[in-house]
């Protein structure tokens, strides 16, 4: 099963709109299977299905499971820096879910997504589909973040890139040390966001994470 979405073409050379359509391949999904499971899960738990109430759990369960699982195919859009702009772009609190590869509960938060351009920019809603793309699997919050930032700095090519993700896990708050309102705060830059601590400095300012 894959839920990678991949580039199919390069980008065009500078001074030109481009779309470079990013398009998820698909994952093996055998819906009937997957509901007779959750089926058999709940009963085995414990709880009882005969109620009219609860009759269709298990198939809202694995389409909600799904849905979760299953990024929407898009066209990461740039166009040629004309200004020579060479100032922060920041989009703040994206909101993003996913599911904790552990214990297959959400985590949901607020993405924080900085570039620094160099010869293209980037229209501003593919930064939240970046990040719904490599959300919408099984995750880790570290291994998101890192992704994110990494797609970013290998496709659109900026001088620095930043993303922090402040989350909070369910796996955490319902259960276990439940320790309910705490968050999960990630980072990963490349570039001058990295190596330059006044550009990073910038960013954390201007994106209002220190608060």
């Amino acid at each position: 099963m894959s839920s990678l979405a991949v580039p199919v073409q390069p980008l065009e050379p500078d001074g030109q709109v481009t779309s470079l359509p990013v398009r998820t391949q698909a994952r093996s999904v055998e819906l009937a299977a997957a509901q007779q499971a959750a089926a058999d899960l709940l009963v085995a738990l414990g709880v009882d299905l005969s109620g009219e109430s609860m009759a269709e759990t298990p198939a809202r369960m694995v389409r909600a499971y799904d849905e979760l699982l299953t990024p929407r195919d898009f066209d990461l859009r740039t166009f040629p820096n004309d200004e020579g702009y060479e100032q922060l772009v920041i989009e703040r609190e994206i909101p993003f879910r996913s599911l904790c590869e552990h214990h297959f509960l959400p985590f949901v938060g607020a993405a924080y997504v900085c570039y620094l351009p160099g010869e293209r920019i980037l229209g501003l809603s593919k930064l939240a589909r970046v990040l719904e793309l490599f959300a919408h699997r099984p995750q880790v919050q570290e291994r998101l973040t890192q992704q994110v930032a990494n797609w970013l700095n290998e496709h659109l090519q900026p001088k620095g890139v930043g993303v922090v993700l402040v989350a909070e896990h369910l796996c955490m708050t319902l259960r276990g040390a439940r320790a309910t309102g705490s968050t999960t705060v990630t980072s990963a830059l490349h570039g001058l966001l990295l190596n330059d601590a006044r550009a990073r400095e910038e960013f954390f300012t201007l994106a209002g994470i220190h608060h």
